[in-house]
């Protein structure tokens, strides 16, 4: 019997031992393959070794925790090669914003679309702080019918933990819900807290950081 090919997930960030989320990150991959009964070979990449060529074999994504990247562009360049050739991507924290921020480059067409924490004055923020900050804190996520978050918890809500300060920019929610960018997850306040393109084989993105 030919023993099936290992899952290849590259993790794409900047990995730091001493970030609580970085260990959880690799560890989660791992109880995931245990109750999936399947191998998985993971790799972290760091952001400024990242190509479209080293990603060409991989089977999918995940966009780390852990912003400020030291190449924002190669991070939006993995998110954009994963969306366009519909390879599965999960986004997590710094995931979900710089999800955010590649969408409305590249599907919107806004050029200079920018993340508050790397050009706090630009004009065209897409990714914005947050009214108050999330980091440390848990909070329950309630999902949309029909959600790909609702079917892998297996219901209507759940809490989670955060560790952020930037999220989506409320004001251009719209623009990247009627783009095709939906948000699927909101907290008790109505905030964004999970996005996803259902077009998608699987392209989701949490503002919280599950795998901790």
């Amino acid at each position: 019997m030919v023993e099936a090919a290992p899952v290849r997930i590259a993790v794409i960030g900047d990995y730091q031992p001493d970030h609580e989320t970085h260990p959880v990150t690799t560890a989660a991959l791992g109880h995931a393959a245990t109750a999936l009964d399947v191998r998985v070979d993971a790799a972290w990449l760091d952001t400024d070794a990242v190509s479209v060529e080293g990603l060409a074999g991989c089977d999918g994504l995940w966009i780390a925790p852990g912003s400020p990247y030291r190449s924002m562009e190669n991070a939006l360049q993995a998110i954009a090669f994963a969306r366009t050739k519909d390879l599965p991507l999960l986004g997590t924290c710094a995931g979900f914003q710089h999800i955010v921020l590649e969408y409305a480059r590249n599907v919107l067409g806004h050029g200079g679309a920018q993340h508050a924490e790397y050009a706090p004055d630009a004009d065209d923020l897409f990714v914005t702080p947050l009214s108050c900050s999330l980091a440390g804190q848990s909070f329950e996520v309630r999902f949309s019918d029909a959600s790909r978050a609702r079917r892998a918890y297996h219901g209507p809500s759940a809490t989670e933990r955060y560790y952020c300060n930037f999220g989506l920019n409320p004001a251009r929610a719209s623009e990247l819900e009627a783009a095709g960018l939906a948000v699927t997850g909101r907290d008790q306040d109505g905030e964004a807290r999970i996005v996803e393109v259902r077009a998608h084989r699987f392209f989701v993105g949490t503002l919280f950081v599950p795998q901790v």
